[in-house]
């Protein structure tokens, strides 16, 4: 199989539940040992008509973190995930992920990189099945051609069987291994999460971008998500970035946080240090936020 071997848990695991250890401790899609790279964003700026949307945003995501990226609404951090998958071109600055520089690639050569994302509003084909919305992600993997796939050729074959056992066995891990052959469009909106996140791991990513992962979702559907998240990290050793208004699950699964304000960074640390930093409260909760010790997490939730 691709990269690293994932291995199975209990039948119909539940995602709260810790996959087992991997049987070689590298992340998905790294054909040897190492770890990811880092991420470094550098003085990125982008306009839109004169608007500017980020003003020199600078921040490092260390090789196999959870690093957030918050702030309120507007602030930027969604034109940010644009900028890192190639949808946005930056106006100045710099984005390196190992020895490439991203700011000057297409979306499709980001993603060969090893750069995979969900989006905030599910991206997924709901008249398709579980098991074909992954297999899309097994896209930029697949090396048979139109003729040898639509022949049906034996190494199109082979190919296609290798391909479906990583997408079940990814399938597993996320919690969803038992809808793979049911259509998307009618699972429940916190398992479509967690199948859009699936699908993106079945990319084989060594940094994952995750847009609002538990938007939308009830108290137990986030508890869930924050699990999986956490078992990504942990069993899987990619780098997250997640862009996340929920306070609470920031502040618990992550290593780093960075803050964005009108397009600019005004904080940057452990999210300890980050909750209790002046600017950050007052971006959040105005002026009603001076003197509370408390940090956005004490004030309003949805920013």
């Amino acid at each position: 199989m691709d990269g690293m071997t994932l291995r199975r848990g209990e039948p119909h695991a539940h995602p709260l539940r810790r996959p087992r250890a991997p049987k070689r401790n590298q992340p998905v899609g790294s054909a040897s040992g190492d770890g990811p790279p880092e991420l470094v964003v550098s003085e990125v700026t982008v306009r839109f008509a004169g608007l500017t949307a980020l003003d020199a945003v600078s921040f490092t995501v260390a090789p196999g973190s959870v690093h957030a990226l918050i702030g309120p609404n507007g602030a930027g951090k969604s034109t940010c995930f644009n900028v890192l998958s190639g949808v946005y071109r930056a106006a100045s600055g710099s984005v390196r992920f190992g020895g490439a520089e991203l700011t000057s690639l297409r979306p499709h050569r980001v993603a060969a990189l090893g750069v995979a994302r969900t989006f905030q509003n599910i991206a997924l084909s709901p008249h398709l099945t579980v098991r074909d919305n992954l297999m899309l992600g097994r896209h930029r993997l697949t090396r048979a051609g139109f003729v040898s796939a639509g022949l049906r050729l034996p190494s199109a074959r082979r190919e296609a069987v290798r391909h479906g056992a990583r997408v079940a066995e990814i399938a597993e891990f996320a919690g969803v291994g038992d809808a793979l052959t049911i259509a998307v469009g009618l699972l429940p909106y916190g398992v479509q999460k967690r199948v859009e996140l699936a699908r993106a791991l079945c990319m084989e990513p060594r940094l994952l971008l995750l847009d609002e992962p538990v938007a939308g979702m009830n108290g137990g559907e986030r508890r869930e998500m924050a699990g999986l998240i956490g078992s990504v990290r942990e069993s899987l050793g990619i780098s997250i970035l997640l862009v996340e208004h929920d306070m609470g699950m920031v502040m618990r699964i992550a290593d780093a946080v960075t803050v964005l304000d009108f397009g600019r960074r005004i904080a940057d640390g452990p999210p300890e240090e980050v909750q209790r930093d002046p600017e950050v409260i007052r971006a959040y909760l105005g002026d009603y936020g001076e003197g509370d010790s408390g940090g956005p997490s004490a004030g309003r939730e949805q920013a």
